[in-house]
């Protein structure tokens, strides 16, 4: 299919400059995190009013153990609070949760909370929302490679952490660097992408709209002419 995009419809975010934006406001980082999951929460609204039928948001990356403890510990648990007060809300509001990454390294705790928030809002279908978190992408094609027995590219892709998700239309990263740092490499083939300067928690919804106004601008060829 080629000629000028429809509406994104599938959307994934590299949601970076929560430490950037707590140290501009001296703030401590957790508070910075804090202020990125309030903002996922907003924008994920708008996205649904928008026509978004699926987000995926990179929370946590592989690489992001080797940060410091105080500030891994700090996330983990975090992560467990939101997912307990949230899951609900999102349930009520016919949002669907899906966590893509590795599970091995994660506490049992939080483990529980992620798989219970799956459970919970399995039946949902106003929009999906992807949580990328233990996740690199790398790692998801290696785990896959892995299991492989041929069959070529759709059968590796059922082999990926989420095979029901839709390759993304648009991949927007904010914080103001230009790289997509290791994220759905494989889904993003032949994603549009967009950079935005804004830190993540000051990324709002004029800026999610006119990142998807931008998307629909573009003429998409997959190769062709």
């Amino acid at each position: 299919m080629t000629g000028p995009a429809a509406a994104a419809r599938y959307v994934a975010i590299i949601t970076d400059g929560n430490g950037r934006w707590a140290d501009s406001h001296g703030l401590p980082t957790l508070e910075g995190h804090r202020a990125g999951a309030d903002n996922v929460k907003a924008r994920l609204r708008d996205a649904v009013e928008l026509g978004v039928k699926e987000l995926t948001v990179y929370s946590f990356s592989t690489e992001n153990w080797s940060r410091p403890a105080a500030e891994v510990a700090g996330l983990m648990e975090m992560f467990a609070q939101r997912i307990t007060t949230e899951t609900p809300e999102l349930k009520e509001e016919g949002v669907r949760m899906r966590f893509i990454g590795r599970r091995d390294r994660i506490g049992a705790t939080l483990l529980e909370r992620i798989e219970w928030a799956e459970s919970e809002t399995v039946a949902n279908e106003l929009m999906t929302l992807f949580i990328a978190f233990d996740y690199g992408s790398r790692a998801e094609i290696v785990d896959a490679a892995a299991r492989y027995e041929g069959g070529g590219e759709e059968a590796f892709a059922e082999l990926l952490y989420a095979p029901e998700m839709h390759d993304p239309d648009l991949l927007i990263r904010t914080g103001g660097d230009v790289r997509v740092s290791n994220y759905l490499l494989w889904q993003c083939a032949y994603s549009e992408l967009v950079f935005r300067d804004e830190m993540w928690p000051d990324f709002g919804r004029e800026a999610l709209v006119d990142s998807l106004e931008q998307f629909a601008t573009r003429e998409r060829r997959f190769g062709g002419r």
